[in-house]
């Protein structure tokens, strides 16, 4: 064989691995669910609520906390977003429903690059829509010896610390009794206005444990998760827990993976802030009003 013969060969078998690898694409189905135990031993405790009511609220806890997402990816972007379900009649989400759902990880699509190290999620919080855009948390993955299997793909066990996000409600834990006395400051101020964070407790941080595989070599995952040799197929934070139940890889139709448009483009920094005030300036309504909250109105700044 001549050398020119070699030469073509190689190149057309470069050229084509490089396409190959342009036009890569996937799929993968995550089941995500955060743990409700602090919620629901709150509401068993308060003998306002009938056992009806209770019933009602776990119900639509429930969809708040158990969702299902998509994410499409390829070499350098992704975009995650929840699956779309079709209501039942007298199930639909009101305005305050979409908040909360929101709130809870879900609601809008979330894109992110991982060539620019950027991300781009739209938000819809009490009318308004917003753009957040802000680069990808970077986390130092420590790399365990643990492996498994998830979905018939050989996955390896990586742990990493990151901070909070003040607006995701999910790391919320409602504060005991008790620890809410120990809160109080000894002189107490009856006119002094309280935070609508007071009766929560938000940890600073928390620990991530996550399995992703090299037998899907994209630097991907669920969310924000990133920085891994492969596909992350399972992420938890204590709280939530997100699981791949099904991976597509090339499918013959491509999906459309770009960055959302729509909303008042913000920080991340920037957004929680707005959350945090805004949820105060509610309750300071809802307090002032006696309680009746179907007389509040909310509007948002420009």
């Amino acid at each position: 064989m001549s050398k020119k013969l070699v030469y073509t060969s190689l190149f057309l078998l470069a050229f084509s691995i490089s396409n190959a690898q342009k036009d890569f694409q996937g799929m993968a189905v995550y089941e995500s669910k955060t743990s409700t135990s602090d919620f629901k031993s709150r509401l068993q405790g308060n003998k306002e609520i009938t056992p009806e009511m209770q019933k009602m609220i776990e119900e639509r806890m429930k969809k708040m906390f158990e969702k299902t997402f998509i994410l499409n990816f390829d070499k350098s972007a992704s975009i995650y977003k929840e699956e779309e379900k079709l209501d039942a009649p007298g199930t639909g989400q009101g305005g305050g429903m979409r908040m909360m759902s929101s709130m809870m990880g879900g609601g809008g699509t979330y894109y992110k690059n991982v060539k620019d190290k950027s991300y781009t999620v739209d938000k819809e919080f009490m009318g308004k829509e917003f753009l957040v855009k802000d680069s990808l948390p970077k986390l130092n993955w420590k790399m365990e010896s643990e492996t498994r299997m998830i979905g018939g793909y050989n996955c390896f066990k990586a742990t990493a610390v990151r901070p909070v996000s003040q607006s995701d409600f999910r790391n919320f834990r409602p504060k005991k009794e008790e620890d809410k006395k120990t809160d109080k400051p000894k002189t107490e101020d009856k006119d002094k206005k309280t935070n609508f964070m007071d009766d929560f407790d938000m940890p600073k941080e928390i620990t991530i444990t996550a399995w992703y595989t090299p037998e899907i070599p994209v630097n991907q995952g669920p969310e924000s998760y990133w920085g891994l040799p492969g596909l992350i197929l399972e992420v938890n934070d204590g709280k939530t827990t997100v699981l791949c139940s099904k991976v597509v890889l090339n499918a013959k139709e491509k999906a459309e993976i770009k960055a959302p448009t729509n909303g008042k483009v913000i920080s991340q920094k920037e957004y929680d802030e707005t959350v945090i005030k805004k949820m105060e300036e509610m309750r300071q309504m809802y307090d002032g009003k006696g309680g009746d909250g179907r007389r509040m109105e909310m509007r948002m700044g420009h």
